[in-house]
């Protein structure tokens, strides 16, 4: 193992002994003032600027959230991936907003975040001798598939499932309030009728209203 790896490795290890449970969470119950606080977080992310600096992630954690996330939601003949709708940028945004909870819920986010990326790469460093980025492709989808399916994975990988689960449900509230994930659903919102021709006669019959045969 080359001697950054080492001393990446000793790194996450003592941040594992910090953060005991990647437990994540990006929701507060059904309060209109917090959703309204994570679209702000969204905004944010989406302004103009090809070169984003993260604010919470460091260059090492951004790329690995860029390439985790594509893996949650990769390019396909509808849309294009995670990473080019900004999800990593919504997600940098989420970690350090000082609207989204109280300052130990932010902490626990950081920590839970943070310590989960470093479960990622301990593992690949045990199994492959190689951090998540350098592993091959065959070798993530190895370690992702033993933790995206939560009722299969083994025991011990129970960190990890917990981390993955909520890495994905955050992705996926990135990717689907972006505008590329709006246009990937097909939502159109609320569209001007400009003729009303009444209920389909369909819809009469069905419910024994008459309606022309």
């Amino acid at each position: 193992m080359p001697d950054m790896e080492r001393r990446d490795a000793l790194k996450l290890i003592g941040l594992m002994a910090a953060a005991p449970t990647f437990a994540f969470s990006c929701t507060s119950g059904e309060d209109p003032a917090y959703t309204e606080q994570l679209e702000e977080a969204r905004d944010a992310a989406q302004r103009p600027g090809a070169n984003y600096e993260p604010q919470f992630f460091t260059e090492h954690e951004y790329k690995t959230v860029r390439m985790l996330a594509d893996y949650v939601i990769p390019a396909d003949d509808r849309s294009g991936s995670a990473s080019d709708a900004r999800v990593p940028e919504f997600m940098d945004a989420v970690m350090v907003d000082a609207l989204l909870g109280t300052d130990e819920e932010r902490k626990e986010r950081q920590t839970a975040m943070r310590g989960g990326l470093a479960w990622i790469d301990y593992q690949c460093l045990d199994r492959h001798d190689a951090l998540f980025l350098h592993c091959t492709d065959a070798q993530r989808r190895e370690l992702l598939d033993l933790i995206a399916w939560p009722e299969e994975a083994p025991p011990e990988m129970a960190a990890g499932v917990e981390f993955f689960n909520s890495f994905r449900d955050l992705t996926a509230s990135g990717f689907f309030s972006s505008k590329m994930g709006m246009e990937d659903l097909q939502y159109m919102g609320n569209t001007y009728v400009q003729e009303w021709t009444g209920c389909p006669n369909e819809v009469l019959r069905h419910i024994g209203m008459g309606g022309e045969a």
